[in-house]
């Protein structure tokens, strides 16, 4: 059973930088993609970052992110990582990591195995 632990989140003034980390177990995380998404409150999720598992170079984002966000992963450390760097105060949600998808890598149902989430919150 796939599990993913997200950490990493917290309190940060506008402008500032956070790095989330997403560490997985239950299957062979060098075979499998990883996405994150954000939910806020009062909205829909919003597809975040996603990234391929055989290259990094294989990297999309959500249209919002516009350069400010990097996903990245460790395989060695069975860990994906969204470095966010000059957030907005648009950026406070709760943050979660998935993988175990098919088709279409931007949709949240395409995607089976769900973190728990953690909490950034940028105050302006």
């Amino acid at each position: 059973q796939v599990q993913l632990v997200e950490s990493g989140g917290g309190l940060v003034e506008a402008g500032g930088s956070l790095r989330l980390s997403c560490a997985a177990s239950g299957h062979t995380f060098s075979n499998y993609a990883m996405a994150w998404f954000r939910q806020a409150p009062g909205k829909e999720d919003e597809f975040v970052a996603f990234i391929n598992w055989y290259s990094d170079e294989y990297a999309y984002y959500g249209d919002f992110v516009k350069g400010r966000f990097t996903i990245s992963r460790d395989n060695a450390k069975n860990t994906v990582y969204l470095q966010m760097n000059n957030l907005k105060y648009e950026d406070t949600a709760n943050y979660f990591c998935a993988t175990c998808y098919s088709a279409d890598y931007y949709l949240r149902s395409n995607y089976k195995c769900w973190g728990q989430g953690t909490q950034v919150t940028v105050s302006s």
